[in-house]
């Protein structure tokens, strides 16, 4: 496989010294704008760069003796200067893109760096699936570096995924060139509580000297979290208030606030740094998820950063968090993350530091995209025919497959119910009193039907509950083989010849999400590779996707993203309440629990 690359400083420096000397012209000089230097937090009129085999040579007042005759002279014309942007934990597959696609998409907007745990597709084709995605991710002309998956499945015995991932498969991985380290730690009660394969994952990784991914999801942060800091990992994106912000960076760790599609975490975090004054050089900028209509129309970590300054933050200090804040943590500071001799050549030019319009990128000194058009090729892994047929189904499921019999004798039931929470990745444990019609419980108001379908292994298992909080109305029916994480088929409909028909539908293309409304296919986006993504263009696949969430709109549905709400009610290492193979799972207490109440 071809992978991209520039030579290393080691290889550069003779070249790096000879270009920063004078003795040599530089390939690329940018002049006539203010330089924000992130090493030092300030802002610096007039200086000028000059750029040699990929990297930068000469940062300074005056560039003038970097010039020959072939040397390509950008005018920054009283613009800023500010380091490519760096996502420091995210997910490819949650844009049900490729990485090449994704790339695509994430460039204009000035990304030129990205940290991404692959553990979706390593649910679905296991350490395999891990290699294709690192692979075309080496291939892209941005830095994609990836994490490990550390935890498939994410809560050992909650869950059955398609393949799993133990100690040996991350050894073996760590020796890869494109891995940056372990992914997400999301088994946090088996660190805790001194799991062999989790400490073994963590060892592997920590005597390769790479970083540990972490994610504790808890709230407790007494001995527990004590416990699984102790574990190794060395950052966490899970905080959602500003206590938990302090927590980490109190503990030694990295504290990531992220801003994703549905995520919105770093205005309830950010105070840690702008009301008591942490010390803001231990705090990333993430994105976690982002689907494909956000970086179409929003963007991507420009966005992220945005919204840091919007809430308070010093626009400096949220560009550090998204730039040498997060190289420095992956061990990368003298490689990426600032405008200085020697660091990869990724800059951007921007007329405004708040609203951050990106005017130009420059990835290892090469122009990549202008005024948001893409302006190099991201090259394509070929993906073979098993990664695109992965929706495996033993028959075509009826409405019987998603009938709900009440215990025997009764009228009405108390339900346990999953309870959705807006713009938040937990849900809430809640209880319905619900009707019995002829020995099944029905759909009844905001409680909906969810079921998983097993889509691994064809072993025709379904297993069903209720959810409330989507608010659909009608004979309506929403099925998705995105499920975070054993990423099985979830289903949430208030019809079950409604369901039937979108889980069927599913089946037929290869994987996606469908809505259907009486017996018609309002909405379909195709993901046919692992069931996870797609590698047609972005906005193609952000158009299907906008019409899926106006169609789920018309269903009744108000939520900011439910599309992303629903493809997470099977992550059973979140609390409170979720959906598995296995059952229905009471992630306060990680045991199976009854759907009704007795």
């Amino acid at each position: 496989m071809q992978h991209t690359s520039i030579p290393s400083w080691a290889d550069a420096a003779a070249q790096l010294v000879a270009v920063a000397a004078g003795r040599r012209p530089a390939d690329l000089v940018i002049r006539g704008g203010l330089l924000v230097n992130v090493q030092s937090r300030e802002i610096l009129p007039g200086w000028q760069v000059a750029v040699a085999e990929g990297r930068f040579a000469y940062v300074g007042p005056d560039a003038s003796h970097c010039i020959g005759p072939r040397t390509d002279v950008v005018e920054a014309e009283g613009r800023y200067l500010i380091p490519g942007l760096c996502d420091g934990h995210m997910h490819i597959e949650s844009g049900m893109l490729t990485p090449a696609e994704f790339a695509a998409a994430v460039i204009p907007h000035g990304t030129t760096t990205m940290f991404h745990d692959p553990h979706e597709i390593a649910n679905v084709l296991g350490l395999r699936g891990v290699r294709m995605m690192h692979d075309e991710a080496l291939m892209q002309p941005v830095n994609i570096f990836t994490q490990m998956p550390s935890c498939a499945p994410s809560a050992p015995g909650l869950e059955t995924t398609g393949y799993e991932i133990g100690p040996d498969d991350v050894a073996e991985a760590m020796r890869w060139p494109g891995i940056i380290g372990l992914g997400e730690m999301m088994n946090y009660p088996g660190v805790v509580n001194g799991s062999q394969q989790m400490l073994e994952e963590i060892a592997a990784t920590m005597r390769a000297g790479k970083t540990v991914g972490g994610h504790y999801a808890s709230p407790d942060r007494g001995l527990p979290f004590h416990a699984y800091v102790a574990g190794g990992p060395s950052d966490d994106h899970e905080g959602t208030a500003e206590a938990d912000a302090i927590a980490r960076a109190r503990q030694g760790m990295r504290s990531m606030l992220r801003l994703g599609s549905a995520w919105y975490d770093v205005e309830s975090q950010i105070t840690a740094i702008t009301e008591k004054g942490l010390d803001p050089r231990n705090f990333l900028l993430c994105t976690d998820d982002c689907h494909s209509g956000t970086l179409v129309h929003e963007g991507h970590m420009n966005r992220v950063v945005r919204h840091a300054i919007a809430c308070g933050c010093d626009p400096l200090v949220a560009l550090q968090m998204a730039t040498i804040n997060t190289a420095t943590h992956f061990g990368l500071e003298r490689e990426l993350g600032s405008i200085a001799p020697g660091r990869r050549a990724d800059v951007i030019l921007t007329p405004d530091l708040r609203t951050l319009p990106i005017d130009m990128v420059f990835a290892r000194g090469i122009k990549v995209a202008e005024q948001g058009r893409l302006t190099v090729s991201c090259p394509h892994y070929p993906w073979p025919a098993d990664a695109r047929t992965t929706v495996h189904l033993a028959r075509r499921l009826t409405a019987g497959d998603f009938a709900i019999p009440a215990p025997p004798g009764v009228r009405r039931v108390t339900a346990r119910v999953i309870g959705v929470v807006e713009n938040q990745a937990p849900t809430r444990a809640l209880t319905a009193d619900l009707e019995v019609t002829q020995g099944l419980v029905e759909a009844q108001g905001d409680v909906a039907q969810i079921a998983l379908v097993e889509r691994h292994r064809a072993t025709g298992q379904v297993v069903n509950a209720f959810v409330a909080g989507f608010g659909y109305r009608g004979g309506i029916a929403i099925a998705s083989t995105v499920a975070h994480d054993s990423h099985h088929m979830i289903v949430v409909g208030t019809c079950r010849e409604e369901m039937a028909r979108a889980a069927n539908r599913l089946a037929e293309v290869g994987g996606g999400v469908t809505l259907w409304r009486e017996g018609q296919e309002l909405a379909l986006v195709e993901l046919p590779i692992a069931g996870l993504m797609s590698d047609r263009p972005a906005r193609e696949v952000a158009d299907k996707a906008q019409a899926l969430v106006a169609a789920m709109a018309d269903c009744g549905c108000t939520l900011n993203n439910a599309y992303m709400q629903h493809s997470l009610l099977a992550l059973v290492v979140i609390p409170e309440l979720r959906i598995s193979d296995k059952g229905l799972i009471d992630v306060t207490r990680f045991a199976v629990t009854e759907v009704f109440q007795a």
